[in-house]
């Protein structure tokens, strides 16, 4: 995330608005505090484009300006009014704060119905909240949790569970900000039955069984271990009681940022329909001594209650980094401590933990070790075998000319991120229908591959290593 601001302070963006204090940055975007009061929000062209391009701001809500060779969109509010990043925002204060804020997510997702705005940025004189992540699944239940509990990952879809949770609203609060926000409410009397069961024992059934075989294209090894580990426990747990297996164990996906680890966990979470929880920086991360601590309890505590549940904790090493290097501060320790405690209690509760991280060598020894982690599965950059067998799945829908074959692309986007491989077809779709074509060319396919040349720091050549 970029943190050097872009300009000076006192900088003139306007005859009568001036730069006074740099607040937040992402990639292609910086929000600041004017002197003469009120905030502003600076966007690169390109990221600017994109909201106006869906609507979400029309072209009389922006300002261009330039600094030498920067050029720069502009949206500014007077004081009084809120330009704040999803990421880094403050729970609101009062039930008006907040159904604003529900009621900006309902207007801005009939405007974008694709983007995801977990990373937004919320401008609530415009009652818009405008996406930055290139790519992401919408879940406006957890961008509404997220943003009502101060960054707990508890969707607002489930009520009960928020409205427990927060103390300084009535009760129904939590149902009547979904409604406004257009977010569907788990059935309450399903939510107290699931919880219910879950207190039984390992023996209940509080959701339905996810049926068939799950299947992770392109990445047929991890697709393997996941029907073996996780998917026929889960299908078949009378057979596993019997030798004493009542559920999952925790696993570790560890591998370099870009090889579809979070994709591979969300595919899994979909296809089991569990509940999900998040762990990662905005969802537990405070400054303040023991409320991390807190936040983990409280998050493994609404899984336990509704499991079967999913918790993913992204980013691993930045919570159970070892405890010798955890800068000398003892409440790191101590939140280390917590996890340690609470893994075991939530796996036996029937909640399936998956950890993702990409510097196992960070991680604590006694949290990495079988018994609160089983498994430890590296996830490398693909192969072309792997990138065909996704290439396969995702055109298999699509008009091809006859003379398509997948395995003359995979070569060319083997050792990337699976993301480019997705991205590369639906570039040739868009060329294609941009062209009016009836069906998509080799020609095209290679045009769109060429549009999407490797990033730096992937590795073009890197094979899937388990």
């Amino acid at each position: 995330m970029a943190r050097e601001a872009w300009l000076p302070i006192n900088y003139e963006i306007s005859g009568e608005s001036h730069l006074s204090v740099f607040e937040a940055a992402g990639k292609d975007w910086q929000i600041w505090r004017l002197k003469e009061g009120g905030s502003a929000l600076l966007a690169a062209r390109a990221l600017a484009s994109r909201w106006t391009a869906s609507d979400l701001l029309v072209p009389g809500n922006l300002a261009e300006i330039a600094f030498g060779e920067l050029k720069l969109s502009v949206v500014t509010v007077p004081p009084g009014r809120t330009i704040m990043a999803m990421e880094t925002s403050h729970s609101p204060r009062t039930f008006n704060e907040a159904l604003a804020f529900a009621t900006a997510l309902h207007e801005s997702r009939a405007k974008d119905p694709d983007s995801s705005f977990e990373d937004g940025i919320y401008v609530e004189a415009l009652s818009r909240i405008l996406p930055t992540a290139e790519d992401g699944k919408p879940d406006d239940g957890l961008v509404l949790g997220k943003w009502l509990s101060g960054g707990l990952a508890i969707s607002a879809a489930n009520a009960e569970k928020l409205q427990s949770i927060l103390t300084w609203l009535d009760s129904g609060g939590v149902r009547k900000l979904a409604k406004a926000a257009g977010i569907l409410v788990l059935d309450l009397e399903q939510t107290n039955e699931n919880a219910r069961v879950a207190e039984d024992g390992p023996a209940r059934k509080a959701w339905d069984t996810p049926r068939g075989r799950f299947e992770l294209p392109g990445r047929p090894e991890l697709e393997a271990f996941f029907n073996d580990h996780v998917i026929d426990i889960v299908q078949n747990p009378e057979h596993y009681r019997l030798m004493g297996i009542g559920n999952p164990s925790a696993m570790i996906l560890e591998g370099p940022p870009g090889t579809g680890k979070t994709f591979a966990v969300d595919k899994l979470a979909e296809f089991l329909g569990w509940p999900k929880f998040t762990i990662d920086a905005s969802s537990i991360g405070s400054p303040y001594i023991h409320e991390t601590s807190r936040k983990v309890s409280e998050l493994f505590q609404g899984a336990i209650k509704v499991a079967p549940a999913v918790v993913v904790i992204d980013e691993m090493e930045a919570f159970l980094p070892v405890r010798d290097a955890a800068a000398g501060s003892q409440h790191r320790v101590e939140e280390v401590a917590e996890f340690l405690r609470r893994i075991p209690e939530a796996v036996k509760a029937g909640v399936l933990i998956i950890a993702m991280t990409n510097r196992l060598d960070m991680i604590d020894p006694a949290a990495s070790r079988r018994g609160r982690f089983d498994h430890v599965i590296h996830v490398g950059y693909p192969s072309a075998i792997e990138v065909q067998a996704l290439l396969d799945k995702l055109v298999q829908n699509l008009p091809l000319d006859d003379d398509i074959k997948t395995s003359d692309f995979a070569a060319a986007l083997a050792g990337r991120p699976l993301s480019d491989a997705a991205f590369v077809v639906r570039e040739a779709a868009r060329i294609s229908a941009k062209q009016r074509r009836s069906v998509i060319s080799r020609e095209i396919f290679l045009q769109a591959i060429a549009s999407a040349p490797a990033r730096e720091g992937q590795e073009e050549k890197r094979k899937i290593g388990f």
